[in-house]
């Protein structure tokens, strides 16, 4: 069984049928790690000793005849922002976070209830604070597309997309407040999904912008995207495989899709040509179109351009519980963070008041749309040494790179990312497709017809230049 081109769906039937050991795929992990690892710089916090233990742990679970779930021996990446037991939380910072913040929430409880084995713990921008990957104190995940330059990978979920190609993981978790499991996901060329605020719990997560913050799935295929988001969402209750093959009836003319204009304006070359082709192809295929439009997009875009709900709680936050690390911060964030030394209370309540109202009138906006769809991101990922030392630079093209995830962030939409081709610098282009709150599973249902009508990234996008 060739693990990096067999569907989790496999995987799991055959470790269920006792022809795939956990300690195999442990084994499979910890060989990817051991050859690609110290060139994509994926992880934080790796530990093999404590990945083969709880291999060993989960196929003695099996062994005494107990199936406790699809992530049973499964390689899970963790993002260095989320708590998870035995391993330490940095935040992107040089140095640990107190020890309250290895405290595990209910998302990898729900990994653990399973004996889902955790690979470790992956990069993050400080704080989570940028969308680029940017991280002096560590240094930023290599985008595995770059083909010997270092591009960014994405942020400020930085190492979930990458461990997915190193093939030291099978699910990514990240967090996405204004992009940042999308992000990553897009440009790195694999499948991503932020379920609508409140779906998941942030319990145990170390917090941006607590009105925004959710945890969400990566994965390779939106196939195992669809098996990871079911194996943790605390509303699905069905086997994640049999949920997976009850999403797969879906067909393209089941759906009415609008094409948001929007998204595809102020895009770098290919980008948007990338994605009206994918567009086209799905049409020809079957899929109903037309063109859409949703509320209140520049006005929620402008908020954001002045630090949205971000600067206001990151400077309570920063004040409030990290004040020790604030000597330590990356100038990138720094100079974000020196705009909220002025931004008073009443207007983080007047931006509430107002994301609630344009959110309302956005979720009702959809009208006979099942979904939006448009490019995940308009920029093609910069290279790192351009970004990096100039936070002027970085804070504009961060703005861009976030400019069509952060809309549905801001508007309590759903989204959901799908690769679909390569643009004019060679680079990854996802496709977005965006729900009303409560619809993660017709944007699921919807980008699993996409992918079989489209094809899988290694289809159609080919394989890495640094996994070749």
């Amino acid at each position: 069984m060739d693990l990096a081109t067999t569907s989790l769906a496999e995987i799991i039937a055959a470790r269920r049928e006792g022809r795939l050991r956990s300690a195999e795929l442990a084994d499979w992990a910890i060989a990817k790690h051991a050859d690609r690892g110290e060139a994509f710089h994926a992880y934080k916090t790796w530990d093999e000793v404590l990945l083969r233990k709880q291999a060993a742990a989960a196929d003695a679970v099996h062994d005494a005849g107990v199936d406790l779930g699809a992530l049973q021996g499964i390689p899970v990446s963790v993002k260095d922002l989320i708590g998870v037991g035995g391993y330490p939380t940095f935040a992107g910072c040089p140095s640990e976070l107190p020890e309250e913040w290895r405290r595990e929430g209910p998302v990898v409880s729900a990994i653990r209830r399973q004996m889902g084995v955790i690979s470790g713990k992956t990069h993050t921008v400080q704080f989570a604070f940028g969308g680029l990957g940017v991280n002096p104190h560590w240094g930023a995940p290599r985008n595995p597309w770059g083909d010997g330059e270092h591009r960014s990978p994405g942020g400020s979920s930085s190492g979930a997309g990458v461990s997915l190609h190193e093939g030291s993981a099978l699910l990514a978790i990240g967090t996405d407040t204004a992009g940042s499991v999308r992000m990553p996901a897009s440009i790195t060329g694999t499948a991503g999904l932020r379920p609508a605020w409140g779906r998941w719990s942030t319990d145990g997560v170390v917090p941006l912008a607590s009105g925004l913050d959710t945890p969400g799935p990566l994965a390779r295929t939106v196939a195992d995207l669809a098996i990871g988001f079911a194996a943790i969402d605390p509303l699905v209750s069905e086997d994640p495989v049999a949920y997976l093959g009850r999403l797969s009836q879906a067909s393209l003319e089941d759906f009415n899709i609008g094409v948001l204009d929007w998204f595809f304006e102020d895009c770098d070359p290919g980008i948007a040509e990338t994605a009206q082709a994918a567009v086209e192809e799905l049409g020809r295929a079957g899929l109903r179109l037309s063109s859409a439009d949703l509320p209140h997009l520049d006005d929620a875009t402008e908020i954001f351009s002045r630090g949205g709900l971000h600067v206001g709680e990151m400077a309570q936050f920063m004040s409030d519980e990290m004040a020790d690390y604030r000597a330590d911060l990356d100038p990138n964030v720094a100079i974000r963070l020196e705009v909220a030394e002025s931004y008073p209370a009443a207007e983080h309540r007047r931006r509430i008041k107002a994301f609630d109202r344009m959110g309302k009138a956005a979720n009702a906006s959809f009208g006979g749309f099942h979904a939006v769809v448009g490019p995940t991101t308009p920029a093609t990922p910069p290279l790192m040494p351009e970004v990096e030392n100039d936070p002027e630079h970085h804070l504009a093209v961060n703005l861009h790179m976030c400019r069509n995830t952060n809309v549905p962030s801001l508007l309590h939409l759903a989204g959901l990312t799908l690769p679909v081709g390569l643009d004019a610098a060679g680079m990854p282009v996802g496709l977005q497709i965006c729900t009303p709150a409560g619809h993660e599973e017709t944007a699921i249902a919807i980008a699993l017809a996409f992918e079989r009508a489209l094809g899988t990234a290694r289809d159609r996008l080919g394989v890495p230049p640094m996994c070749r």
